[in-house]
């Protein structure tokens, strides 16, 4: 397969040792049938990831989650399930204000209010969590180095989690038939299924950190597999 730009650039990808898989890459204007293509890195993400790194640390990856409101797989589940309990919260809220408007004293201050917080629940998993999985996402960016892993991810304030390459453990590679998916670093305790990602703030804590909803997750998978080999 014809290379899409000279062979000439190919020689200066390697010479600054940014991406390092293109060694043995480029032979007589082709690519190697053996070689691993390597992703495309998203500019502002490397930018973030590079201020992390340290001085003789080669940056090979960096990218983030898709972007925008998405669904995930556990919302065939979760969906129903919010409109469920918002659906309920807001009739007995309404009960209870039609009772509240009838009674007299306290009750028609306490019905009301002890309603409130399941109603405001029940909006936040019907709507709301879509938003702010939306943000999180927005606020999180993935690199891989010739030595470690990197997530940087928070609502509110930037946390950075490093994971040494050598130190990995089990690698699961999640892909969907658009070549998007979600690289995971660890297994999942039993409890992570109660508390899927993006279904309430924090509930990724329970889950082994992971490259999640990235584009070309197998060529991100075998950018790591190939830098967990090299000496």
């Amino acid at each position: 397969m014809p290379l899409p730009y000279p062979e000439a650039f190919c020689r200066k990808e390697h010479a600054r040792g940014t991406a390092n898989l293109r060694v043995n890459v480029c032979r007589h204007g082709r690519l190697s049938d053996h070689a691993p293509k390597a992703a495309s890195m998203n500019p502002s993400a490397e930018t973030v990831v590079a201020a992390s790194l340290d001085a003789d640390e080669r940056l090979l990856w960096a990218g983030q989650p898709r972007q925008g409101v998405r669904l995930r797989a556990q919302d065939a589940l979760q969906i129903p399930f919010s409109l469920l309990w918002g659906g309920f919260a807001l009739f007995w809220e309404y009960q209870a204000l039609t009772i509240a408007a009838k009674a007299p004293g306290p009750t028609a201050v306490v019905f009301p209010l002890f309603g409130l917080p399941f109603v405001l629940i029940g909006l936040y998993l019907i709507f709301g969590r879509f938003f702010v999985d939306a943000r999180s996402r927005a606020r999180t960016f993935y690199g891989v180095t010739n030595e470690r892993v990197l997530i940087i991810s928070g609502l509110f304030a930037a946390q950075t989690k490093s994971l040494p390459l050598r130190s990995l453990g089990e690698l699961t590679l999640t892909q969907h038939a658009d070549g998007s998916g979600t690289l995971s670093f660890g297994s999942a305790p039993l409890r992570a299924f109660a508390h899927p990602a993006g279904s309430w703030p924090g509930a990724d804590r329970s889950l082994p950190p992971s490259f999640d909803m990235i584009a070309r997750v197998k060529d991100v998978y075998d950018i790591i597999r190939t830098a967990q080999k090299a000496p």
